[in-house]
C-alpha cells in the first residue's frame, strides 16, 4: 500500500497526535484525528511551559525540522535560568545556546497546540473536535494523553513588571520530591510546584514557593490565575499493540526526573506515523528506543534517587548542574548512560513505574484506553 492511499486514525489532538497527523499529511496519507476536547489545547490555561533542549546535543528546534514541525508558535529561547538549594543559595546556569525554548500551551493563537493544529490541516488532515474514539479495530495511533497522575503541576498565572527570567527552587519546602519555579516572559508570569508525591497537599507547597519567590527576587504577582496539570511516566515494555501504537504521555513518554514530556511527545507522533506509513508497526519500538530509550531509563533512575536525596545532597545537585558558560552539558550529563545507572534501574522500576489500569482483558482488545 502506497502512502497516498493509507488512511491513519488518531485518538488524540495533543502534541503526539498532531505530530503524527502532520507526517502522514506531509507523506501524502490521509489522517483523521478524533479529539474528545472543543479545541485543541483544552487541557491547558495559556501557561508557559519549558521545551528542553539539553538531553542532546543538537538543538530541538532542528530536530523538529527535519521531522516536518514548523516554529511557528511563540517559542523564546533561554540561555539562563537560576537553581536555588534547599538553603535559598542562587546558582546560576548559563550556556551560549538555549537551555530551553519557552512556549505557551492551550487554545490560544501564539500556542504551540494551536500552530501544530494549523500545520496538520495545511497538509490535509482532518480533525474531529467533541468526537471520542474508544476502538481502533484496523489499527492506528493512541494519542489520548496520561490516564493517570504521575507528577502533578498546580501554580498562578499573573500579570508582573518584573524581568524576564527562569528560576527554580529544589527546596523540599516548595515541593515533595520535585521543585518549584518561576518563569517571566513580557509582563507576564507562571509559578508553579511540581510534585510527585503528597499532591493533597499541593495548597500548602504552592503558597511556600510563592513567598519564597516573591520575597527572595521581589516579584509582585497581580490578577492571579490558578492552573494545574497532571502528567505521567512509564518505562514500557513497548508501546505497540495488535496495530495500535501509543505515542507521547499515553506511552508514558515523559521525563520522570523533571516531567518534560513535549519534546518526546512530538518526536514519538512522528516515528508512529511513520512506522505505520511504511506498513511496518512492529518497527515503532525498536525507533523509540534507539532515539530516548536511555534516556527514559535515566530519567527513571535520576527520579529515583532525588526523591530520596537530602537537602545537603540537594545543595550538591545544584552546584553539580549549575555553570556560567556549558549548563547544557552538565544537564546532559545526568542523562548519560553509566554502569551505575544500570545496576540502580531495575530498583527504580520496581519502586516508581505502577502498572497501567487495563479495564480490557480480551487477547484481541483494540480499544484506546488500556495498554494490554
Amino acid at each position: 500500500m502506497t502512502a497516498t492511499s493509507r488512511s491513519i486514525d488518531i485518538a488524540g489532538a495533543g502534541l503526539a497526535g498532531l505530530s503524527a497527523a502532520i507526517t502522514a499529511g506531509r507523506a501524502g496519507a490521509h489522517a483523521t484525528v478524533y479529539e474528545r476536547s472543543r479545541d485543541v489545547g483544552s487541557r491547558f490555561s495559556g501557561d508557559f511551559q519549558g521545551l528542553e533542549n539539553w538531553t542532546t546535543e543538537a538543538d530541538v528546534l532542528e530536530e523538529l525540522a527535519a521531522i516536518g514541525i514548523e516554529p511557528t508558535f511563540d517559542c523564546v529561547p533561554y540561555y539562563e535560568t537560576v537553581l536555588f538549594d534547599p538553603d535559598g543559595r542562587a546558582h546560576e546556569c548559563r550556556d551560549s545556546q538555549p537551555i530551553f525554548y519557552l512556549v505557551e500551551r492551550g487554545p490560544g493563537e501564539s500556542t504551540i497546540d494551536r500552530a501544530l493544529y494549523r500545520q496538520a490541516r495545511a497538509v490535509g488532515v482532518d480533525v474531529l473536535f467533541q468526537s471520542a474514539c474508544g476502538v481502533l479495530p484496523e489499527g492506528g495511533i493512541v494519542a489520548c494523553g496520561p490516564r493517570r497522575a504521575d507528577v502533578i503541576a498546580v501554580g498562578y498565572l499573573f500579570e508582573t513588571d518584573a524581568a524576564d527570567g527562569a528560576y527554580c527552587s529544589l527546596s523540599p519546602k516548595h515541593s515533595r520530591e520535585g521543585y518549584a519555579y518561576l518563569l517571566v516572559r513580557r509582563g507576564r508570569g507562571v509559578v508553579a510546584t511540581c510534585l510527585f508525591a503528597d499532591f493533597h497537599n499541593e495548597r500548602y507547597y504552592l503558597g511556600e514557593a510563592v513567598e519564597f519567590f516573591e520575597s527572595t527576587l521581589g516579584v509582585k504577582m497581580r490578577h492571579r490565575r490558578r492552573f494545574g496539570g497532571a502528567g505521567a511516566y512509564s518505562l514500557p515494555a513497548s508501546a505497540h499493540r495488535n496495530g495500535i501504537l501509543l505515542a507521547g504521555e499515553a506511552a508514558g513518554f515523559q521525563d520522570a526526573f523533571a516531567g518534560f514530556g513535549m519534546r518526546y511527545a512530538l518526536v514519538s507522533g512522528h516515528l508512529t506515523a511513520d512506522a505505520l506509513l511504511v506498513g511496518e508497526p512492529s518497527r515503532y519500538d525498536a525507533r523509540w528506543r534507539a532515539r530516548f530509550g536511555s534516556e527514559l531509563r535515566a530519567g527513571l533512575v535520576n527520579r529515583y534517587l532525588y526523591g530520596r536525596l537530602g537537602a545537603l545532597l540537594r545543595t550538591f545537585l545544584a552546584i553539580q548542574l549549575a555553570h556560567k558558560a556549558s549548563a547544557r552539558s552538565r544537564f546532559r550529563r545526568r542523562y548519560a548512560n553509566s554502569i551505575l545507572k544500570s545496576l540502580i534501574l531495575p530498583f527504580a522500576r520496581r519502586a516508581l513505574v505502577r502498572a497501567a489500569a487495563t479495564p480490557c482483558t480480551e487477547p484481541g482488545c483494540h480499544c484506546t484506553w488500556c495498554r494490554c
